[in-house]
């Protein structure tokens, strides 16, 4: 099975940090095809914590090789700081990842706009990181971005600054009424990237397919969830890049036959940071509980999560977008205390069942969620590595999942440690 890709089958924060870093023994490759510095995949290791928002969970692992690919859009000093931490905690990276030259880069620019958008838009706001993620992943699409393997163009790479900065600055001024930034200050600030990323540009796409060719296992790690896609998600308030499957292919540079497996993390809950509909959400009692026995804030920016009960309407429709050949259910102890265990299993608007995901997502504020309740287990799940070891109630919940969303739960994480693992192969 040459490529295995991991996708969030929720709003993000489901867990693919910990399935990533658990896989990585099985592969040769671990490549990210999308997103930026905006999302943390948070990883325990010998109960040493490691929050990675860019390299992929692979570096953890000794002798693998890791890729960005050019679908993400790289945050430099986030990056470097990345990579001088994780050496200084005693890991090697140089010579094991390699950043696409053809990545668009975040500037300091596209956190200007990124910040100055959200204050303007009100209670319009999407509820974004300040990250520049969306602004950036805008240059890209109206083709004013500029790219690593431009760094190394001192000329171009001015052409490309004053491309970018113009439409940008006419609306800081005018619009904003903010100070334009000065083009040679952003020229010189990429100059200065330039120099730590030259040990680690490449031509990932190329890297990856000769890979495939000597029959090499590659695991692509994607961030966010389906319901951030910017296609097949809670639209407008979504990322701006291809979360689901689709983007492995495009982040990658590798042709989608090559997709043989495809594992979708899904929390035993349901969580979402920022703006945007959330049928499930409770904003109290069982909701604020949830946060706080899942520890449940961004590792990007410390938000609270919103929380609500699983939701098997979105993982239904996870698993169909992306053709899911089986599920990691990731947090089932942090449910080990409750007597009951709602599971909404539809959506109803004025009383008539839906039946599926709407396609105008806007109805999704509209809803009603429509509830079976499961009995719990009241005992702890924490740390269980063997399925036949799990109480009954639990293992009831896992089998109902599975029939709602249609696909298999090969993976039960039990815990933030990689051998509080149940594998069900």
């Amino acid at each position: 099975m040459p490529v295995t890709v991991i996708i969030g089958a929720q709003w993000g924060d489901e867990g693919k940090g910990k399935i990533v870093d658990m896989l990585t023994d099985r592969v040769d490759m671990v490549a990210r095809y999308q997103g930026g510095a905006n999302a943390g995949h948070t990883v325990v290791v010998d109960g040493e914590v490691y929050i990675l928002h860019l390299i992929p969970s692979g570096i953890l692992h000794t002798g693998k090789v890791c890729v960005i690919g050019n679908g993400v859009v790289v945050d430099p000093e986030a990056l470097i700081r990345e990579i001088d931490e994780l050496e200084g905690r005693g890991f090697s990276v140089k010579g094991r990842l390699f950043v696409s030259s053809r990545a668009h880069l975040i500037a300091p620019y596209h956190k200007i706009m990124d910040v100055a958008g959200e204050t303007a838009s009100g209670a319009g706001k999407i509820g974004t990181t300040g990250r520049g993620i969306g602004p950036a992943y805008a240059d890209k699409a109206a083709r004013l971005g500029v790219r690593i393997g431009d760094l190394f163009r001192p000329d171009y790479l001015r052409e490309r600054v004053a491309a970018a900065l113009a439409p940008k600055n006419a609306l800081l001024t005018h619009l904003y009424g903010q100070k334009p930034v000065d083009i040679d200050e952003a020229v010189e600030w990429y100059l200065a990237q330039a120099v730590r990323l030259a040990d680690y540009a490449a031509d990932t796409g190329e890297l990856l397919r000769h890979a495939l060719r000597d029959d090499k296992e590659i695991l692509a790690e994607g961030a966010q969830g389906s319901m951030l896609d910017v296609d097949h998600g809670t639209f407008p308030y979504v990322t701006s890049s291809t979360a689901t499957v689709g983007g492995a292919v495009a982040g990658l540079g590798i042709p989608p036959m090559e997709i043989k497996r495809v594992i979708a993390i899904m929390k035993a809950y349901t969580t979402r940071v920022g703006e945007g509909p959330f049928p499930t959400e409770l904003t109290e009692g069982d909701g604020p509980r949830l946060r706080k026995l899942g520890g449940e804030f961004g590792a990007t920016t410390g938000r609270p999560r919103r929380c609500g009960w699983f939701d098997a309407v979105v993982g239904r429709y996870a698993v169909e977008i992306n053709g899911v050949s089986e599920i990691a259910l990731t947090k089932l102890d942090v449910l080990d205390g409750f007597d009951e265990i709602p599971v909404c299993v539809d959506y109803a608007i004025d009383g008539k069942r839906l039946g599926r995901m709407p396609e105008d997502m806007s109805l999704l504020d509209k809803v009603t969620p429509v509830y079976e309740t499961m009995k719990g287990w009241n005992a702890s799940t924490t740390e269980t590595d063997r399925y036949s070891d799990l109480p009954e109630n639990a293992r009831r919940y896992i089998g109902r999942i599975e029939e709602l969303v249609g696909a298999k739960i090969s993976i039960v994480s039990t815990g933030k440690a990689r051998d509080a693992t149940i594998l069900r192969w």
